[in-house]
């Protein structure tokens, strides 16, 4: 048996460098049935390299520098303030700027201007109008109850009293939104779609 080894052994020579351990090995009920284990292939460990320490010292200082840059970038966007969509230009605007822009220059304030006086005069006008007719109406119902008092003065003091059926007035309109009969009201769902901006 041993023979046997060693005639195997000769024929695969086995070194350090690329089998650490390999056993071979018979079973006792089958002394024939040879069984061999599985090679356990390993190499020498490599040499740590010995870097230059100036190279080292460069390499550290890049990536100090590279922090330093990206603190620097975070503290000016803290002043930034966050982007409102609604506000924003679009970029397919912006490329359009040269074809939307007018050639004629219109004065829009002076324009403006101009339309609020017109309209400031209007209304000075009319309110003027109104104040002309009440006191028009005023001043004949002043006559016509001094002309009545002359007539009768039991007419006149009839005329210049209350009407108690006009104060209790009540009115009921159109609502602007009527409610529909027999209408149930579900609850909806809201989904937040607001976007983050980080």
């Amino acid at each position: 048996m041993n023979s046997l080894i060693r005639k195997i052994s000769m024929a695969m020579p086995l070194t350090e460098s690329l089998m650490s351990q390999r056993t071979i090995c018979t079973n006792i009920r089958f002394p024939t049935f040879l069984q061999v284990s599985s090679p356990l292939l390993a190499e020498p460990l490599k040499k740590k390299k010995k870097m230059d320490p100036q190279i080292l010292k460069a390499r550290e200082e890049r990536r100090r520098k590279r922090l330093e840059k990206s603190i620097k970038k975070l503290e000016k966007n803290t002043k930034q303030l966050k982007p409102i969509e609604e506000i924003e230009w679009p970029i397919s605007l912006q490329k359009q700027k040269s074809l939307r822009e007018r050639t004629e220059t219109v004065s829009q304030p002076q324009q403006g201007q101009e339309i609020l006086k017109a309209w400031r005069s209007y209304k000075y006008q009319q309110s003027l109008q109104e104040m002309k007719m009440i006191d028009r109406i005023s001043s004949s119902q002043m006559q016509a109850l001094e002309q009545l008092r002359a007539i009768s003065e039991d007419l006149y003091i009839k005329a210049i009293q209350m009407d108690d059926s006009l104060l209790p007035f009540t009115a009921v309109g159109p609502s602007s939104t009527p409610p529909i009969v027999g209408y149930d009201i579900l609850d909806g769902e809201y989904i937040d779609e607001t976007p983050k901006w980080k």
